[in-house]
């Protein structure tokens, strides 16, 4: 044991270099480009890191982006069990006289839940927001409440609501980045419905004088223009610009772009093009380590057992430059006496992954196992052992 300690003060582990083929150039990543928006930014959905931005957070309109917190809320209540989709919503006089975007519901309605959610996705109707935000929380005021709440706790630094809908208020804003941030939340926690944001059209109701089923095209049409984009929500005031928060994934890499503040339908659309093609032309996600995966045997005193299983609590997911995975380099660092008792998920070193000589990631290495305390005699020759190890080191 003695020689094993003595050997690991530090271990460079080269996992990350097997079955990588050497690039005989390091790879170049050119600026961002630069977008005719107000504010913007491109964010890895795995990693949270960011590729891309600009004025990523200053205050601005939400317009009908505030609908995909007033979604979000409508998804933790389902996923919490205190609503289903076959609810039946009574809509009110007021949800009915909502300006705007509409989903054309008729008051004294009763619609059921996931038809209003569709409502608030594809189609951008505020008649359905409000109808929404008065089941959920009795009125659109104590809804607002609850979405300022989930802002705070996502953080969402640079938000503030006042409705359910975007309709123009001056005491509400938000920023590109806090877009990117809740927008990566819906997809993490809500993945199946999220689905629901990747549907070209809806159809409710009937047209009063025609009697033609009512159908609506989705208003993100970057989901006609590109199949790897299933996502997100459109946004239009003329305070606001066009806005677009889009979402797209390729060869396992998911990205979220945010414009906002652009001059047209058909600005948006192009600059968040623009903002993806960069992020998967010149990135990539790797994972790298699995949660609780072990990456080696630490020696323990005094314990029962003389070594324990470290790792890592959860994935290690990095977003690189495109063609530097050969580059990086990870080192454990390990405590120089692990002495028991240990308790499982007791931090026991650190890992470091290096790109180019700069830190790109570090954790906890943490044990694996618990490891008790060892009886009287072992513990007592442990203790000499140690002694004479740290006198001499």
């Amino acid at each position: 044991m003695m020689q094993a300690v003595l050997a690991r003060v530090a271990v460079v582990l080269l996992l990350l270099l097997a079955a990588v083929p050497q690039l005989h150039a390091q790879a170049i990543v050119p600026a961002p480009p630069q977008l005719q928006a107000t504010g913007w930014i491109l964010m890895d959905a795995a990693t949270g890191a960011v590729l891309a931005e600009q004025n990523a957070d200053e205050r601005l309109p939400p317009a009908s982006l505030a609908k995909i917190m007033t979604d979000y809320i409508l998804a933790e209540e389902l996923a919490a069990g205190r609503v289903t989709l076959d609810d039946e919503v009574p809509i009110s006089e007021k949800a009915w006289r909502t300006g705007g975007s509409k989903m054309f519901v008729h008051v004294g309605d009763r619609v059921r839940l996931e038809d209003l959610a569709r409502g608030i996705i594809i189609q951008s109707g505020n008649d359905a927001s409000v109808a929404v935000a008065e089941y959920l929380a009795g009125s659109e005021e104590a809804f607002a409440e609850m979405m300022n709440a989930h802002a705070a706790r996502l953080g969402m630094t640079n938000t503030h609501f006042t409705n359910a809908t975007g309709w123009p208020d001056p005491e509400m804003y938000t920023s590109a980045r806090d877009q990117a941030i809740l927008t990566r939340r819906l997809i993490a926690d809500h993945p199946e419905h999220y689905a629901i944001y990747a549907e070209r059209e809806f159809t409710y109701g009937r047209d009063f004088q025609t009697g033609a089923p009512i159908t609506q095209r989705n208003r993100n049409s970057l989901l006609w223009m590109d199949q790897t984009v299933d996502g997100v929500k459109t946004g239009h005031t003329e305070a606001a610009g066009y806005c677009l928060v889009a979402s797209a994934e390729r060869d396992g890499m998911r990205l979220i772009s945010v414009v906002m503040g652009t001059e047209s339908t058909r600005a948006r659309a192009r600059e968040s093009q623009a903002l993806l093609r960069y992020g998967f032309r010149f990135f990539e996600t790797r994972n790298l380590y699995a949660g609780a995966q072990q990456l080696e045997r630490s020696p323990v005193w005094k314990g029962r057992d003389d070594d324990v299983a470290v790792g890592l609590e959860g994935d290690v997911v990095l977003t690189i430059p495109r063609g530097r995975y050969d580059a990086l380099e990870a080192t454990i660092t390990m405590e120089p006496w692990l002495i028991a008792p240990i308790a499982a998920g007791e931090r026991v070193g650190t890992l470091r992954v290096v790109l180019d000589d700069e830190e790109v990631y570090s954790a906890a290495v943490v044990a694996l196992a618990t490891v008790e305390t060892a009886g009287f005699f072992r513990r007592v020759w442990h203790s000499l052992q140690l002694f004479f190890m740290r006198l001499f080191s």
